[in-house]
Parts: structure tokens; C-alpha cells; sequence
């Protein structure tokens, strides 16, 4: 069994428009009044109320104050996964302080103002299911969609799938249902291609640059929708700009806005699964390299460009659609330096410009395109005892001088004086997972945008 989303676009009627927005007001407002009693608690005895308490509060307050009168207007669920959803917040941002949660920087929940967040709602039982056209929810009734659910309905009428929930939510002009669905979905023991590889790198001029096991090479350009519509975008927001507070013009250039923003990211979108998908389901293993995102958007002068590619996308999918096609999905070192080394003699360059789109090895004589000549080094990762995406091994991060990290996985360094499997064709380089730190020019620099 696993947990598939399915989304499908809403096409509701005046009535039940309004019906959604309340329901996103009551959602909005019970994470306001559960920050608010949280807060005055913590004030006063250090602690806060649970998700649970805080519904058994809700239940005692609702029934005796009369400003609280409108709340049987909406689905008692919509208040319940509200209170789970600020539990939630307020456990990552405790495990946050104590640096047990990985990522950025997380604050203390704020509450929510309308126009100012995102309308969502939730709702975890009752009854939810689709038919035809169709989508029925508590409270709002059967409501119409855009596009047809019948892949969804027929799970449900087989017995193969069951709705765990459904999150109702708005971007930008449309209304969208997604729902959590337990699946009982077959994922074959081994790929319709057993032993295909092919090595993936993204980078900023092409979407991803593949090369397979027999030679291939495949380049995906990606649609770079964010530049086509950037000027578009920018004469929407001074229009937008211009608007005063609270006119009427200003909705409608916030509406406007919005949608360019909503394309722009669709389009985004379904390039990258047309990407993925062909690639899982043609290969069985894929080896794409452990990009810091995070530290290519820092740079100011490619963080446009490489937003516009999504390469943090790109890598999700490959992980569940390798996994649902019966592959597997290596992902090499963050320091092996895929676009520095030689795909012919293994030999390595000390360092190599981003503006360099051609490798050229002085050793060998090799002429190839920087891009290609990265994707090949990826490729051949694979044979060599590379870790996989579910390898337990040592720290990303190389460590102390003498040190080699622990647990270290097949293909990996076992003393500080050898280096892994991991580079097969330049035993003299560093796999990027031994033990000594590499300097300024060696494997990939934090920031780099594109191999």
C-alpha cells in the first residue's frame, strides 16, 4: 500500500464559492484562536494545548459565547485539522530549537490574515468520494471539476484505493481538491529493462542532459517559463503597484498577478514530470548528483535562472517514480566532481569555469560537451558501488583530517590513505566521500549552479 495525491480542479457555482471561502475563513480563524490560547497559556504555565485540547476547548467555548454563534455554518473538520495542523507547526518549531529538524530556518507560528495567506481547508472523515465529473465533500455538497475523476473512481469501486482525507485549497483563480488516497498499487519486483542506467545532469542552459548505457544521449531544454513571461510578470506587479489599497483595481490586479504566477509554475510543472516520467520508466537505475539548491539560489546572479529549472522537483520525482517502476536512484556525492573530470582518461582539472560549456582535457585529447562529459561520469557511478538513494553511509559533508566518516557503504574509502569505488576511472581523485577536505577547486563548489 501506498499514499498517492490526486488533484482535480473545481469548477464550483456561485453558492458553493461562497460556501468554500467560509469554510476557509472558519480554518483561518480556528488557527488564530488556537495560537491565541496557546500563547496566553505558555505565558502562564510554559506550556501549550495540544491539538486535541485545544478541540475539547473549542467545544466548550463555541456553545457559550455568542460571537462564536456562526460556527455550525462549516464542517466541524475544518476547525479539528486546523488545531493538528498548529500542533503540528508548534512540534517542528520545538524540534527546530533543539536542531533536530533538517532545513531552513523555522520561526514560531504567526497567525493567519485573510488575503495575506493561502485559503485551505481540510477535512478528514465523512463522506468524500468522485464520480464522472464530479467531487463530493461534507457539508459542500457534490461540487463540478474541470477534468474527469474516473481514473480515481474506478480504484474506489475496485477496492484498491480508500480517501484518507481531502485539502481543499485556491491558487490564484481556481478552486483545487486534493485528495490523500491509499492505493494498493503493484510495483514490479524488477524494471521492464533490468540493467539500463543512465547518468542525469541539470543544469541551467538545458533542463537535464542525459546519457544512457549504450551512448545515448538525451538533451531535455526545459521551458524556462519564468524568462518567457518576465516581462509579462513585470508589467503586472507595476501595475499592481500602482493600484491603492483596497480599491476595487486592486483586487483585480492581484487576481491577474496571480494567475501569470499559477502558469508559470503549471508549466514548470509539467515539463519536469514529462521529464522524470520518461526517464524512470525507461531505466532502471539513475544517477543524478546531490545539488545544495539552497546554495545556488544564494547566488544573486543564477538564482533566477536556476528557480526557473526546479532542480529540487526534479530529484522528488525521481525518487518515488524510480521506486513505482520497480528502479533504483543513486545519487552521487555532493563533492564527486562530475563536470571537472575526464570521461576518457579520468584525469581531473583543478578547476573549470561556468562559462566553459566544452570540456577539453589536455592529458587525452578529449572534445566534449561539458554537460554530456558530467552525465557520462554519472552514468559509469553506477557500476562502481555507488550509494543509492536508501544507502545508510558516513556524513555529506567530508569531515576532520583523519577521520572517515562512519558506516560507510560499499564503494566508499576504507582508510584515509585510499580512495573508493566510487570514481572508477580516476582512481587518483577523491570520490568525494574520503576523508580529507577538500579545498576551494575540489568537487563541487556550494554554490555552483550547473554541472
Amino acid at each position: 500500500m501506498v499514499t498517492h495525491a490526486y488533484r482535480f480542479a473545481l469548477d464550483p457555482t456561485p453558492r458553493q464559492a461562497r460556501a468554500l471561502r467560509s469554510h476557509a475563513g472558519a480554518a483561518r480563524f480556528a488557527w488564530n484562536w488556537g495560537l491565541a490560547a496557546c500563547r496566553d497559556r505558555y505565558s502562564g504555565e510554559g506550556k501549550w494545548w495540544s491539538g486535541a485540547e485545544l478541540h475539547r476547548l473549542w467545544n466548550t467555548v463555541k456553545k457559550t459565547d455568542p460571537a462564536l454563534a456562526w460556527w455550525g455554518e462549516n464542517s466541524k473538520c475544518v476547525y479539528q485539522e486546523a488545531f493538528r495542523d498548529l500542533e503540528r507547526a508548534l512540534r517542528e518549531f520545538v524540534r527546530f530549537r533543539k536542531g533536530l529538524r533538517k532545513g531552513g530556518r523555522l520561526g514560531f507560528p504567526r497567525f493567519k490574515k485573510r488575503g495575506r495567506c493561502r485559503d485551505s481547508f481540510r477535512f478528514g472523515s465523512g463522506v468524500m468520494r468522485c464520480a464522472g465529473r464530479t467531487v463530493t465533500l461534507p457539508r459542500l455538497g457534490t461540487i463540478a471539476t474541470h477534468e474527469s475523476t474516473r481514473k480515481l473512481a474506478r480504484r474506489l469501486e475496485n477496492g484498491t484505493a480508500r480517501i484518507l482525507s481531502a485539502t481543499v485549497s485556491r491558487t490564484a483563480h481556481r478552486w483545487f481538491v486534493s485528495f490523500t488516497v491509499q492505493v494498493d498499487r503493484h510495483v514490479p519486483e524488477r524494471h521492464v529493462r533490468p540493467g539500463s542506467a543512465v547518468g542525469v545532469d541539470l543544469g541551467v542552459a538545458t533542463l537535464l542532459t542525459a546519457v544512457d548505457d549504450r551512448g545515448g544521449v538525451t538533451e531535455i531544454a526545459g521551458p524556462k517559463a519564468l524568462r518567457a513571461g518576465l516581462r509579462k510578470l513585470q508589467r503586472l506587479s507595476k501595475a499592481h503597484s500602482r493600484t491603492q489599497h483596497g480599491s476595487a483595481n486592486r483586487a483585480k490586479a492581484v487576481r491577474r498577478l496571480a494567475r501569470h504566477h499559477a502558469r508559470v509554475a503549471d508549466i514548470r510543472s509539467d515539463a519536469l514530470h514529462k521529464a522524470t516520467t520518461h526517464l524512470a520508466a525507461r531505466y532502471e537505475t539513475v544517477v543524478v548528483e546531490d545539488l545544495n539548491v539552497t546554495g545556488m539560489l544564494a547566488n544573486r546572479r543564477l538564482a533566477r535562472a536556476v528557480s526557473d529549472q526546479g532542480f529540487g522537483a526534479a530529484r522528488r520525482m525521481l525518487e518515488y517514480k524510480t521506486r513505482w517502476n520497480g528502479g533504483r536512484l543513486v545519487v552521487a556525492d555532493r563533492w564527486f566532481p562530475s563536470s571537472k573530470t575526464c570521461s576518457g582518461c579520468g584525469g581531473r582539472k583543478p578547476s573549470l569555469f561556468l562559462s566553459e560549456r566544452t570540456y577539453r582535457c589536455e592529458a587525452c585529447g578529449l572534445v566534449l560537451g561539458r554537460d554530456v562529459n558530467a552525465a557520462i561520469n554519472l552514468r559509469d557511478l553506477a557500476a562502481s558501488g555507488a550509494e543509492s538513494q536508501n544507502a545508510c553511509g558516513g556524513d555529506v559533508r567530508p569531515g576532520p583530517a583523519g577521520r572517515p566518516p562512519a558506516k560507510q557503504e560499499p564503494g566508499t574509502a576504507p582508510r584515509v590513505d585510499q580512495t573508493g569505488t566510487a570514481a572508477a576511472q580516476a582512481t587518483a581523485v577523491p570520490c568525494g566521500r574520503c576523508s580529507h577536505p577538500p579545498h576551494a577547486d575540489d568537487g563541487k563548489a556550494l554554490v555552483k549552479p550547473a554541472v
